[in-house]
């Protein structure tokens, strides 16, 4: 029994591709999240691993992020068809990190919905780019994701009004966790969405940021009304949803400026800020010793204004 089992169960994947499972989850009124796994993307989560949500607009759905693939796209929308049927009109894209925007090519085929996003999608990729997760998923699992760009690209902050929603689109200036930020905030349901400049419940990956951009723009985000702010990963969208990104990287800051100052080394600064504090945290074994090195080479030369 177990052997017809196991070989149904590969028929299956191999026939239909990974099975996400979804289910969404309510963070306010006319919002839902998926919300992604605190590891590495991987076959054994489908590349899951960026925050993709949805928004009741009553006649259609806006979509923060789309996630890492078409087929986690079809999938995600068919389960919100069970709490509402509506059709996806727009998407906002908060950066071009591919975990967070491969699915387009499923809003784009089926809705031909509007794509809002940074212009580093557009200057940065095209038809024939395959972005990292090519790479870690089969065949089979990554079928009709293409890369999609967008419609609109937002290079100042913006306002959309779709169905009864006002919808602010607002561009990071400086750098933060990459060169080209998007954060999206409605403001009569007092929702925010911060992509991946804010993460919970995992380090973040700073391969494409900057510490003090970061801290820039954590102090932008907090200077919002919000009663909800949902991360580019993690489930906590409550008030202290920023409390680990602003901790980690003040502390990483911190740490780094005082090392500098006693003369450590680049061959020598992981060793001695280790960050070991935040151990315990999903993803510090894989992140933490990467985001050190990068904190010292942008820090090394840094003069306090």
């Amino acid at each position: 029994m177990f052997k017809k089992i196991s070989l149904s169960l590969i028929l299956s994947i191999y026939a239909f591709g990974f099975n996400y499972n979804l289910n969404p989850q309510k963070v306010s009124e006319d919002v839902w999240c998926f919300f992604g796994k605190a590891e590495v993307p991987s076959k054994e989560n489908g590349g899951f691993m960026a925050n993709s949500c949805y928004i009741d607009a009553k006649d259609s759905y806006v979509l923060i992020d789309s996630g890492t693939s078409y087929k986690f796209a079809k999938q995600a929308y068919e389960a919100m068809q069970k709490i509402k049927n509506l059709p996806v009109s727009t998407i906002v894209v908060t950066h071009e990190h591919d975990d967070h925007w491969m699915g387009n090519s499923f809003y784009k085929s089926t809705f031909n919905a509007k794509i809002y996003a940074p212009k580093s999608i557009n200057e940065n990729y095209d038809e024939n780019s395959k972005p990292r997760i090519f790479e870690i998923l089969d065949a089979k699992d990554m079928e009709n994701t293409k890369v999609i760009k967008a419609d609109e690209i937002v290079s100042d902050n913006a306002n959309v009004k779709v169905g009864n929603k006002e919808i602010r689109i607002l561009r990071i200036k400086e750098k933060a966790h990459t060169s080209d930020d998007l954060i999206v905030y409605l403001p009569n349901e007092k929702v925010l969405f911060s992509g991946d400049i804010v993460m919970n419940e995992r380090i973040t990956s700073n391969r494409d940021g900057s510490v003090i951009g970061t801290l820039k723009a954590l102090d932008t985000i907090e200077s919002f009304d919000y009663n909800s702010l949902v991360a580019g990963h993690g489930t906590l969208t409550g008030k202290n949803a920023t409390e680990h990104t602003k901790n980690y990287f003040t502390l990483l800051k911190t740490r780094v400026l005082e090392a500098i100052e006693a003369g450590i080394t680049a061959d020598e600064i992981t060793k001695v800020v280790t960050m070991d504090d935040f151990k315990d945290i999903a993803m510090f074994d894989e992140l933490n010793s990467r985001n050190v090195f990068d904190a010292f080479r942008e820090l090394e030369f840094y003069d306090e204004e």
